[in-house]
């Protein structure tokens, strides 16, 4: 982690240094005081928050190799769980005749699971609160594998149908967990670029498509797919049960921090001259646990966490304007990227004029890989503007800070759904369908993670319930889009349905951009002013755990 110590450098004793803070949240969520204190650690001038504790069994304080390594499982699982989601998509027309269904049906081999993909979290998200990150994250890995053997051996239309919906549902939990996951583990100031190195693997997901096509250019049916797959997800299991420890932890903050408040290093310090001193200082610190123990499957129930009221609640936030839009950002360009280019590109390109093998009809996955390629190098950019306008604004954070650097992605994704609606209306040249979707997909990139950071920072002390209706939504709207999209498409054409109504949908939701930047500190005013938000302020209760 990149960070400036302005205190005594190693704890005395031997003991590993323990981050410092006396950063704190002011009483509007999503406005956070960083100003540093003596002895805290910093980040860009900053102090860190969340405030971590003096115990290096809080997941703050763990060594960077390990949050790396639960930060790479998590976005492996990510782009293993899209890729098997959508990667199939290449196949419609081959399950469509071996079948005897329409390619309508047949799309619904991914429509239905990604729906089960979306509304697996309502189910899991409860249940990570409940008995914790880590057995669910290896029980979803289990339901995941278990769907992709029942895909690999399935005969028949149904029984198809019913695998690829277990692994959807049991793999649905990777698009709420690796943020949880990096709110439970990261600074503020590091979260940005994590959750976008995540969207990066779950964006990716979207090349599953040409891997799948390639398969199939080997000789090989549809099942080797499941078969690969299978594997990588089972590898994946080992590296989760050894690496994924339990990120639940209950950390006792003061209500107002001060910097008056003694630290360890300040008791090390103290017990200079003194065997007793010295002695309480050391026990002021616990021992870290063993790695034995950090194996442990099951770390028991938070009897606090409410099961299913955690299953109703989430349903109010749909009426919280910032994670309203980031449903509506994960929904339109999901049902856009994810669908709509994957069922309609395979099947115009093996058509005249351009009659390519149905093999190559995966290609558009390189697009896909293109769009967010170039995007990874502007990963920093969020976090560094936001703390570049922090410390203007005399060391406080809004949330608003990161968004300005959507501003491009706001009009060169439309711009892209034009180029695509275009190119099939009018069948030309194929690198129109190419273009088209990395433009697309570069501005999905900003979108993803960006809007989703901002909503995090806004409403971070019920992150696990906005994270529930953000999938229920995202999912039941590019569910809806990708559903009768052929049949569409086939009553008013290309040109029509994805340059106009989708074009015209994406820009309108991009556009909420400028709402936001402007008047999103007001809207936090008045949501935590309201009824609503008194009601997601008592069940916050007085624990912080991001």
């Amino acid at each position: 982690m990149e960070h400036e110590h302005q205190g005594k450098g190693e704890e005395p004793f031997g003991n590993k240094h323990l981050h410092r803070s006396h950063a704190h949240e002011e009483d509007l969520p999503g406005t956070v005081n960083l100003r540093a204190a003596e002895g805290d650690d910093t980040a860009y001038g900053q102090a860190l928050f969340p405030v971590p504790s003096d115990d290096p069994n809080d997941p703050l304080q763990w060594s960077n190799f390990q949050k790396t390594m639960i930060l790479i499982i998590c976005s492996v699982y990510s782009f293993l769980g899209n890729a098997a989601l959508l990667g199939p998509s290449v196949y419609i027309g081959i399950w469509a005749q071996e079948f005897t269904i329409s390619p309508t049906e047949a799309s619904g081999l991914i429509s239905y699971p990604n729906l089960a993909f979306g509304f697996g979290s309502m189910l899991l998200v409860p249940l990570y609160l409940k008995i914790g990150r880590r057995p669910v994250m290896l029980g979803s890995l289990l339901c995941f594998l278990g769907g992709l053997i029942g895909a690999s051996r399935a005969t028949s239309y149904h029984g198809l149908m019913v695998a690829r919906v277990f692994h959807g549902l049991g793999s649905g939990v990777c698009e709420a967990l690796p943020v949880q996951l990096v709110n439970d583990i990261f600074f503020l100031h590091e979260r940005g670029k994590r959750i976008a190195y995540y969207t990066v693997c779950l964006c990716l997901g979207a090349t599953g498509p040409l891997y799948a096509g390639y398969m199939l250019a080997g000789g090989y049916s549809w099942r080797l797919f499941f078969y690969v797959v299978t594997a990588f997800a089972g590898a994946l299991f080992v590296l989760a049960f050894f690496f994924v420890e339990e990120t639940s932890y209950v950390r006792i903050t003061p209500s107002v921090p001060s910097p008056s408040s003694p630290t360890s290093s300040e008791l090390g310090e103290k017990a200079e001259g003194s065997d007793a001193q010295l002695e309480e200082a050391v026990r002021a610190i616990p021992a870290r646990k063993p790695f034995l123990q950090t194996l442990k499957p099951f770390n028991g129930i938070d009897h606090e966490a409410e099961f299913f009221m955690t299953m109703i609640r989430p349903f109010t936030y749909f009426t919280v304007p910032a994670v309203f839009w980031v449903i509506s950002t994960y929904g339109i360009y999901i049902g856009l990227g994810g669908l709509a280019f994957n069922y309609t590109f395979p099947l115009k390109i093996v058509a005249p004029p351009y009659n390519w093998k149905e093999e190559n009809a995966g290609l558009i996955a390189v697009a896909n890989a293109v769009g967010y390629f170039l995007a990874i190098p502007f990963t920093f950019t969020s976090d560094r503007l936001a703390a570049h306008l922090t410390v203007k604004n005399n060391h406080i954070r809004e949330a608003e800070m990161r968004l300005p650097v959507l501003l491009p992605a706001m009009v060169i994704a439309p711009a892209g759904l034009v180029l695509y609606g275009m190119t099939a209306q009018n069948n030309l040249h194929w690198m129109g369908y190419m273009a088209g979707v990395a433009m697309v997909n570069w501005g999905a990139y900003f979108y993803f993670s960006f809007t989703l950071a901002y909503a995090v920072d806004s409403y971070n002390a019920n992150t696990s319930e906005m994270l529930i209706a953000m999938n229920l939504g995202k999912s039941a709207i590019s569910f809806g889009m990708g559903l009768k999209l052929l049949d569409w498409i086939l009553e008013r054409g290309y040109a029509v349905v994805i340059a106009g109504i989708f074009g015209a949908l994406l820009l309108v939701n991009n556009l909420a951009l400028g709402i936001f930047w402007f008047y999103g500190k007001r809207i936090r005013i008045f949501t935590s002013r309201s009824w609503l938000g008194g009601v997601h302020a008592k069940t916050q209760g007085d624990r912080l755990t991001h």
